[in-house]
């Protein structure tokens, strides 16, 4: 059974099955989805599991799913980190699960994915595609949760939404750091644009193409003095994935069209006119796959960054960016 991500997101009651698939590339939306999971079953308990746990032993997960005793409260049960290999165990679940909620978060599934297939084909289990928000969907956002507050005018929305990089996880920062600063609820343009670091930002800009551009020279060079904010590690790899998924529409348009500068013009939101130069660079470099294996990349170093305060971010993101300029040129 398939739903709608929005629908989703306006309203978890409106999914009645037990097992719940939630496949793609918006972490910030699956995120939320755990977060609204936690406030509505304050009661319950929440198990959380990566796959490679579950393989491993089964037994235990089974029977932490099975043994309900009428003292103990509701459980609810996080499956991260899965892919096909997970889907024997899915089939298992259905035969006896019953009260057990069970969500599986994975990453993007391609249409012949055996384990997006069985959950969207079932009738026992639900599906939900968590793609990536668009331009709209962040001002949505952006109205709901700085509802109230003065000054939220168009450019001041766009800078928010722009500075974004239509990434949910960022957005979700930015707004907080904006709740916190302007305590009066008053939105001031010059204040806003300071508290967001632009100029800051548009340095890793430069930085992230021309990496993605191959340029290893000038890319080793800014890498030599460039010392990263450790604090913004997540926004640097939301800047990097933001680039390649728009690298990823325009190649789908370009096969289509059968041309990358009409390609590039139809693409949304458009391409800044400074930005062209620097995107038909990186169009013909970057296919598919290799956006796919970055975007790959991206998505363990994220899930490390979160696990492990220990690691040194500054060198795990010097060396993927090297390796970018590396796959670039590939």
């Amino acid at each position: 059974m398939n739903y709608k991500s929005y629908l989703v997101e306006q309203n978890l009651t409106i999914i009645k099955e037990n097992i719940t698939l939630l496949f793609g590339e918006n972490l910030g939306f699956k995120n939320d989805v755990k977060n609204k999971i936690k406030l509505e079953n304050k009661k319950s308990e929440i198990i959380n599991y990566t796959q490679e746990e579950i393989l491993k032993d089964s037994t235990i997960f089974f029977n932490n799913l099975t043994n309900i005793s009428l003292f103990e409260n509701n459980k609810i049960f996080f499956i991260n980190n899965a892919n096909d290999k997970i889907l024997p165990i899915v089939e298992e679940m259905e035969k006896f699960i019953n009260d057990q909620r069970v969500y599986i978060f994975s990453e993007v599934l391609e249409k012949k994915s055996k384990l997006r297939n069985y959950f969207e084909k079932s009738r026992n289990c639900a599906a939900i595609a968590c793609y990536l928000d668009n331009e709209i969907g962040i001002k949505k956002i952006i109205n709901e949760e700085l509802k109230g507050y003065v000054g939220l005018n168009t450019e001041n929305l766009n800078l928010i939404t722009e500075n974004s990089s239509l990434d949910r996880s960022k957005l979700k920062n930015e707004l907080e750091k904006i709740k916190t600063y302007f305590t009066n609820k008053k939105i001031e343009f010059d204040k806003l644009e300071k508290l967001l670091n632009v100029r800051e930002n548009e340095s890793f800009d430069k930085l992230r193409d021309l990496s993605l551009n191959g340029d290893k020279t000038r890319t080793n060079k800014l890498l030599s003095d460039t010392n990263f904010d450790l604090e913004k590690s997540i926004f640097y790899l939301s800047s990097i994935n933001h680039r390649l998924n728009k690298l990823n529409q325009v190649n789908k348009i370009k096969n289509a069209e059968k041309n990358l500068e009409k390609a590039i013009e139809n693409v949304k939101p458009p391409i800044f006119w400074k930005d062209k130069p620097n995107f038909i660079t990186q169009a013909k470099k970057w296919n598919e796959e290799k956006i796919r294996y970055v975007l790959d990349l991206t998505y363990k170093l994220e899930i490390k960054f979160k696990s492990d305060s220990t690691i040194n971010k500054n060198i795990l993101i010097k060396m993927l960016l090297v390796d970018i300029c590396s796959m670039a040129n590939v």
